[in-house]
């Protein structure tokens, strides 16, 4: 591994070839926004899948990761995990629930591991995904993905 890369990017890295995971690391400059990144990276925001954590009632946590260009359903969320309360922590409770960043949030190495809920628009569909590291961006086999993590596939976003 590059010694010059990030301790998250190189911890992302790590536990992708753990998990048997292909991924293709890309470095651009760092982004302020998903739109800004996927413009940096020449591919629309629907071709980026950005990974939300969020908080379930009893304190644990779990990942969300949908296309770029969506949002939360979160009544679908709610129905599919049979909870009536979420929350989308803070930044540092983020980074305290995964060892990353918020803007670099992926679950491929956090630490610990949570459980992984993938939205169904991403299946047969290779996209950028956070990397663990600002100025990176990561491509993946979603289909690879799902496997890597048994992952849930879900219809979780509008």
């Amino acid at each position: 591994m590059n010694d010059d890369l990030a301790a998250g990017v190189r911890r992302m890295l790590a536990a992708a070839d753990q998990r048997g995971l292909a991924i293709e690391l890309r470095r651009r400059p760092a982004a302020h926004s998903l739109e800004e990144a996927a413009e940096l990276l020449g591919i629309r925001p629907s071709d980026m899948a950005k990974t939300i954590v969020v908080r379930r009632s009893d304190g644990s946590y779990l990942f969300v990761v949908m296309p770029g260009d969506t949002q939360i359903a979160w009544p679908k969320l709610r129905s599919l995990l049979g909870v009536s309360k979420m929350k989308l922590p803070d930044a540092a409770e983020a980074l305290e629930a995964t060892g990353y960043e918020r803007g670099t949030i992926t679950p491929i190495g956090s630490e610990p591991s949570w459980p992984v809920i993938i939205d169904r628009r991403l299946l047969g569909r290779r996209a950028a995904l956070g990397a663990g590291g600002h100025g990176y961006s990561a491509f993946v086999n979603f289909d690879d993905l799902v496997r890597a993590f048994g992952a849930t596939v879900a219809d979780i976003a509008d």
